[in-house]
């Protein structure tokens, strides 16, 4: 997948609102996913303020936790690119598989 990616790398941001703003995705393949491939799968579910991509995982940063919440929820054991994402609301708060 390929795409022109136009949102913010900051995803590290500690206040309340972002923090349950955020979503951790996890168990990614970074060697094939990259960030606008993240950004084309959870766009659908609001809009995407920052988005950054680590090896083996990801987080993604929305406007609302409503739009977290909807994307964990659509998006829970999602096979990309050969391998199941994990999910953490907040880090230390893993979202088993369905």
């Amino acid at each position: 997948m390929t795409g022109k990616t136009q949102t913010s790398n900051v995803t590290n941001k500690n206040d309340p609102r972002s923090l349950n703003s955020r979503v951790f995705i996890g168990n990614l393949n970074t060697a094939i996913v990259k960030k606008a491939d993240i950004e084309v799968i959870f766009a659908k579910y609001g809009k995407i303020v920052g988005c950054s991509v680590h090896k083996g995982y990801a987080f993604v940063q929305y406007m609302s936790e409503r739009n977290a919440r909807a994307a964990v929820a659509g998006e829970n054991a999602r096979i990309v690119a050969g391998q199941p994402l994990v999910f953490q609301k907040r880090m230390g708060t893993a979202i088993p598989h369905a």
